[in-house]
């Protein structure tokens, strides 16, 4: 199955050729500035995320840690990080308890083999008790718009709506130079299947 019918048969060309071939941050930033922001209620439901290149520390990352996505219940209720566990039960992380940091200045040791197979064997410790995250009016590049902003780590994501079942997010952390994008693409049945808290 091509990238492009795993993300849907409508994702734009333009999109598909940016997941293939990778954008500078000014030719992102260029593409990000021509899309609206998405309505709060159109958020709602749960999203498979999927980088979109520009040479970040963080590009492919996540996915080869086990980044799912996200769920959105609410505008008050917000999961930023799904991860899919070895066993293949997708759980919402703490993203307190993430070593951004350390990813971002360490981003090959990140990747590495053993670093990658003790976050899986963590992955249930780092498990979030609740949600961590909620949507709130922000300012991005002099345009009103929504973001999802982390309860407990200085961490922004700016949307973009592309379509109905398509949105671009511009993560932007404190300390990092340039943001991070990424694609959200909807997922069916998303709130019968969204995730749990533990009991």
């Amino acid at each position: 199955m091509s990238q492009r019918e795993k993300d849907g048969p409508d994702i734009p060309a333009w999109l598909s050729d940016w997941q293939a071939r990778g954008l500078s941050t000014p030719e992102a930033l260029a593409c990000i500035d021509q899309l609206p922001a998405p309505d709060p209620e159109a958020v709602i439901g749960r999203w498979r995320g999927r980088t979109l290149p520009t040479d970040h520390p963080l590009d492919g990352l996540l996915e080869a840690l086990g980044w799912q996505g996200k769920a959105v219940e609410s505008p008050e209720r917000v999961h930023p990080l799904l991860f899919r566990l070895p066993s293949g039960q997708v759980i919402p992380l703490e993203p307190a308890l993430m070593p951004t940091r350390v990813a971002l200045r360490w981003p090959a040791l990140a990747r590495s083999r053993p670093v990658r197979a003790a976050f899986a064997a963590l992955g249930p410790l780092l498990r979030a008790r609740g949600p961590a995250a909620r949507l709130a009016p922000r300012v991005f590049r002099g345009r009103s718009g929504i973001a999802l902003i982390y309860d407990r780590r200085p961490i922004a994501d700016h949307l973009r709506r592309v379509d109905a079942g398509h949105v671009i997010g511009i993560m932007e952390r404190k300390g990092m130079a340039r943001p991070f994008f990424f694609l959200l693409s909807r997922e069916a049945g998303e709130l019968s299947s969204r995730p749990r808290p533990p009991d």
